[in-house]
Parts: C-alpha cells; structure tokens; sequence
C-alpha cells in the first residue's frame, strides 16, 4: 500500500475537482494492523451469519434490522425521523414529519428490492441504478434523475461549488469510474480479501458519488447487499450506518485522509472496526432476541384459552412491534370485544404497553423487543 495513489486534483478554473484512480488492479497489503483487525472481523461476521441457520423465522426479524438501518441512514443524512414513528402508518405521521418519514419507506423498500434482485441480478451498475431509481422516487430528490447517472458537475459541502468541501469526479467520467468498480468487483485475478474489496468500493463509490442525490444512503446500502451478493452473508443482516453515525466526523476524516495523504490503510483499519463493532452489537441483538423468545413463550402460558391468538400477534410483532386493536383483530382472526380482551391480558404479562394515552386510537408497543434496536 506504500505506492498507493488515491488520484489528482484537476483545476476546473475556480475550482479543482477531484479524479479517483482506478481500483481494477493488482493490490498488496502489507500493514500487519490491517491484517489482524481483517481477521477479527472475518471471525465476527462468521459468528453473526451462524444466527442465520439458528433463528427460527429470522425473516421476521431483519425486517427490523432493516428499519434500523432505514432510520440511521437517512440521518446521516439529517432526516429525524425515529423508529416509532418509522413503524406508525402515514396517515398517523404529522404533515410536517411526512416527507422524513417517506425516505425512511424508501430506503427500507430499496433495501428489500435490492436483496431480492441479487437472485436475478449480479452485484453490477444496473442493479445499483435501479436500488437508487427506488430511493428516491416520489421523495425530495426525486427530479435529479432516479436511476441515472448524473449527468452534471455536484459538489459536497459549501454555499456553492467554489467554496465546497469536496468537488467529485466530472460527470463525463462517472460511467468509466462506475465501469471500473464494476470491474473490480468480478475481477477474479485480484485476490484481495472480500471485506478490503468492498471497504475500498465504499470509498471509491463516495468520491465518485455518480449520482446527484442519495449517494451517501447508496453507498452504504451496498455493503450488506455485496457480502450477501459473496456468500459471506446467507442474510442482510450488517448494517454499519449506526456506526458511521456514531462516528460521523470521523467518517468523513477518514475518507479525506485517502484523498488527500493517499492514507488507505487508515480507512481500511476504521471501516473494519466498524464491521467488527457492528457484528458484535448484532450478536448481543440477535442474542435478546433469543432470551426475549423464550421470556414470551413462558408469558404467553398464562393466557390459557387465548394462547393461539396471541402467538399470531406475538409473530406479527416481531416484524412491526406496534400494534392497535383492528390489526388484533385482522391477524388473529377474532371479534373486536376479543381483541380488547386479548390486548388487556398481554399488558398485564408484560408484553404490550399502552403509548397513547388516550381513549380511542390507542396504540400498544412490544416495548422490550423495541428495545433491542433502540
């Protein structure tokens, strides 16, 4: 990595903009540091995707992994919206809220297209285009063309181009930088470990940042989608956006450091303390969601001739941990009357908590499940 050069600032008259070399070549990696926090965070991904084959139903649970991810990622990009309110419908969302609480749908509905198109499609540019092409469309961004390229010079930070932050690539390059990642990606002959691959795909992918909205949510959507796309994952189920939130000064210093000291091996060494971090807070959830089953199934015993209704609640709670009286009602098959009595009797076990307040439109939380991704 001692001959590694990120790329060139190239003068664009009052500003300069920044040309990424290219990543679809031979790469050595010969910091040690590197090579031990690499093996920590194979060996913690591996625990993590051992829980794919050990959770019974764990497609009821990544559902909310996903919205965690949802609502962090779009923080990152200054949306507000929280997982309660990400969980509620949009007619229960205030106006003013309403437009956070669609990117949150978006990314959360890109995310779920995306995995699912892997079975169809390569990890490729066109998958990339379409998963953005879902994001933000009917969202704020959605006339800076879905789906495409851009097609115009963006910047990142400042009032204007003049005084920005950072100036990527011109748009007459993107599709040949794209091209090249896409490249990399498949290029067999490169025997790079998988985890530097897709850190170093990160990285290039926000400086390149090819489109004109959503390059931040994008990017960072790609890496569970490349580790399943690898088989290193059965399940989407690393999201590092928690992480890079926690750390976002540090996440963007990094980046910098790359372009402008050529320092790759810092961004390797923070990118995979994030995938070891990320992996080991995943276990723990993954861990509560274990003890929480069994904590439930003993609960549920004393609802006696109600146990069978409210195992069809319990398993639609564990996809979307608030609940009111007409879901009750749909998802277990009984009356309204049964419904407030199935309700009344999982508050007093522990399970469900009143949020509202008020009369009517109550609505009731899994509390201690909620809890685990809070």
């Amino acid at each position: 990595m001692k001959n590694f050069k990120a790329g060139t600032y190239i003068s664009q008259g009052s500003y300069k903009s920044f040309q990424p070399s290219s990543l679809n070549r031979e790469w050595t990696i010969d910091n040690m540091e590197v090579w031990k926090l690499l093996s920590q965070a194979d060996r913690e991904l591996g625990r993590l995707d051992m829980y794919s084959n050990y959770i019974p139903n764990i497609d009821l649970f990544i559902s909310m992994h996903v919205l965690k991810e949802a609502t962090q990622s779009n923080k990152i990009e200054g949306t507000q919206t929280k997982m309660e309110e990400a969980l509620l419908d949009r007619e229960d969302i205030p106006l003013d809220k309403r437009d956070d609480w669609e990117e949150v749908q978006n990314y959360s509905k890109a995310m779920d297209w995306a995995v699912k198109g892997l079975e169809k499609l390569p990890f490729s540019n066109r998958l990339i285009r379409q998963t953005h092409k879902i994001l933000i469309q009917g969202v704020r961004g959605d006339k800076k063309q879905p789906g495409e390229f851009r097609k115009s010079q963006n910047w990142i930070g400042g009032a204007s181009i003049n005084d920005a932050v950072f100036v990527p690539p011109v748009h007459t390059s993107v599709i040949d930088l794209m091209s090249d990642i896409e490249k990399f990606i498949h290029n067999e002959s490169i025997l790079l470990p998988e985890l530097l691959k897709i850190g170093l795909v990160h990285y290039q992918f926000e400086t390149i940042h090819p489109f004109l909205d959503g390059n931040g949510r994008v990017g960072r959507l790609m890496i569970p989608l490349y580790l399943v796309s690898k088989n290193i994952l059965k399940k989407p189920i690393l999201y590092l956006s928690d992480f890079f939130e926690r750390n976002r000064k540090l996440y963007y210093e990094n980046l910098t450091l790359v372009r402008e000291d050529n320092n790759i091996e810092q961004w390797f060494k923070f990118f995979l303390v994030g995938i070891i971090e990320t992996c080991r807070h995943g276990i723990s959830t993954f861990d509560g969601i274990m003890q929480l089953q069994k904590e439930v199934d003993v609960k549920l015993q004393h609802l006696g001739t109600r146990i069978a209704p409210a195992k069809a609640v319990i398993n639609y709670l564990y996809q979307k941990p608030l609940v009111n009286a007409d879901t009750v009602c749909k998802i277990s098959g009984i009356s309204m009357p049964s419904a407030y009595k199935l309700i009344s009797g999982m508050e007093k076990i522990g399970i469900l908590h009143e949020l509202t307040g008020g009369q009517r439109g109550r609505l009731y939380a899994f509390e201690e499940y909620l809890n685990l991704f809070r």
